[in-house]
């Protein structure tokens, strides 16, 4: 008997907590696994052997997930933060948003990907942000952060070309939640008149967005809304 498997790497954040609850409460999946730096095995995303290890302890399990989420991601750390102009930049720090944003998700892919189902409808989701999207930017600013998330939305069309040919119903996609009240967006208010979600809530649009999705969306950039969002 097939076990349904949904991983969530990042499950110890506010976002990826939520949607691990969500799946749990549903009982979509016979079998939600939370990963994090703080799990067993742990993964983090700046090691790729921690990121091997974690795979190789699923594929040990027999374990061939239908749904993996990758909720995870940086916006400040340590009194770093977006840049509001361009003299701002810091290199070390241009880095880590990349190396959280895009390299670890990528990292990621390479090792979780091959372990999900051949032949069959799959989903590989990562959180991203509608700031990565160029025709979109008309404020400017948040270099590291706007660049890096780019940057990943265009490995997740990479991943979509690459894996349809090994699968056509596999689904890759990039999800932009919105503006979430965790402790990522906690130093932000952001735009007054943007709708500020709770985590659960976010979850819940999320997942009904990616219940909707077909094989044709695979490698967009999917809003909470279930909306496309132009790269």
């Amino acid at each position: 008997m097939t076990v349904k498997t949904a991983v969530i790497i990042g499950a110890s954040g506010g976002i990826g907590a939520a949607i691990a609850d969500r799946l749990t409460s549903d009982n979509s999946f016979d079998q939600v696994l939370r990963l994090s730096r703080n799990s067993s095995p742990a993964i983090d995303l700046l090691d790729e052997t921690s990121i091997a290890n974690a795979a190789s302890s699923l594929a040990q399990s027999a374990l061939a997930p239908s749904l993996i989420i990758v909720a995870t991601g940086i916006l400040h750390k340590n009194g770093k933060g977006p840049e509001k102009s361009l003299r701002e930049l810091d290199p070390d720090w241009m880095i880590e948003n990349y190396r959280l944003n895009a390299v670890g998700p990528a990292l990621v892919a390479k090792h979780f990907l091959p372990l999900m189902p051949k032949f069959e409808r799959t989903c590989f989701a990562v959180l991203s942000a509608r700031v990565g999207s160029i025709s979109d930017n008309r404020l400017g600013g948040w270099h590291s952060y706007r660049t890096s998330k780019a940057a990943l939305n265009m490995l997740i069309r990479n991943l979509a070309i690459e894996w349809q040919r090994r699968n056509p119903e596999s689904i890759i996609i990039g999800l932009h939640p919105g503006t979430v009240e965790t402790t990522l967006s906690a130093p932000f208010k952001g735009n007054p008149k943007h709708e500020r979600f709770t985590p659960e809530k976010a979850a819940s649009l999320m997942l009904a967005a990616i219940q909707k999705l077909q094989p044709q969306d695979s490698g967009e950039l999917i809003g909470y809304d279930g909306g496309v969002i132009a790269p």
